[in-house]
Formats: structure tokens, C-alpha cells, sequence
């Protein structure tokens, strides 16, 4: 799915995620590139409720240390403060480049669900405790 008309909102993906009881929720990240000063779309998403990890693009306008941000905070939490018993990470992604992380964090115990539309690589959505496809979500979601 490529749309430039579709807009999701951060408020509802949040709710899609979360779901209204938000008193066992230990922590909502997203990682993204910094804006530029007059956007706004991050400062919605943060009022909603997101905890905002912006990182600077490189001289050739990639976004760098996004995947490695996430790893780290997955990882960092889970023997921080994490209870394989009780808690459940939940990834909003499609990058197999996160199935180190997930495996690992699976081997200590924990559940890992990954969220994305269903073209998410194969084997990320295999390694993952549960998948979620947003394709049928796609009405529920938009802005």
C-alpha cells in the first residue's frame, strides 16, 4: 500500500495498541527523524501519548539509528524493568532486521507481538508470538 492521500492517526494507532485500559502499559515509544521546526506531526503524536526518540538525518538525508534505537530500548527494558512472566513488547514494524532482537527476547521468556501491514517480511512476522496485519484497520486508522 503507497497512498500519499492516507494519513494514520497517531491517537488512534495508539488506542489500536494500547486499547482503553492504559494502566498496564509500562512504556509507548516512537523512534523517528527529526522534524523540521514548523511540522507538527510528532508533537501529536507525543500528546497523545507516544515518548518521542528523534534522531537527525545523515548528510544524505537517510534516516540513520532508528533500527538500533529501537533494538536497544527493546532490549534495555526487558532486563531493566521487564517481567518475562507478565509483560508483552509490541513492535510496530515490518524490518526483519529486528528478529535478533525478537529471538532473544523470546528465549528470556517474554512475548513479542509485531504490528504492520500484512507485506511485513516473512520472517519477522514467522519469529514474532503473535502478527497483526493493520490491513484490515485501515479505515479505523486513518486521520
Amino acid at each position: 500500500m503507497f497512498d500519499h492521500a492516507y494519513t494514520i492517526s497517531f491517537g488512534k494507532l495508539y488506542e489500536f495498541l494500547v486499547g482503553k485500559d492504559i494502566s498496564s502499559l509500562k512504556r509507548a515509544a516512537l523512534f523517528g527523524s527529526r522534524p523540521p521546526p514548523n511540522d507538527s506531526i510528532w508533537a501529536i503524536a507525543e500528546r497523545v501519548g507516544f515518548e518521542l526518540h528523534l534522531e537527525d538525518r545523515n548528510v544524505r538525508n537517510k534516516e540513520k539509528k532508528i533500527d538500533t534505537g529501537i533494538a536497544t530500548l527493546l532490549t534495555k527494558d526487558a532486563y531493566k524493568h521487564g517481567d518475562p512472566k507478565a509483560d508483552t513488547f509490541v513492535l510496530v514494524s515490518g524490518d526483519a532486521d529486528y528478529v535478533p532482537t525478537i529471538k532473544e527476547l523470546k528465549k528470556d521468556g517474554y512475548k513479542v507481538e509485531v504490528v504492520f501491514w500484512s507485506h511485513a517480511a516473512r520472517e519477522l512476522r514467522e519469529e514474532a508470538s503473535k502478527f497483526i496485519a493493520l490491513d484490515d484497520y485501515l479505515e479505523a486508522l486513518r486521520f
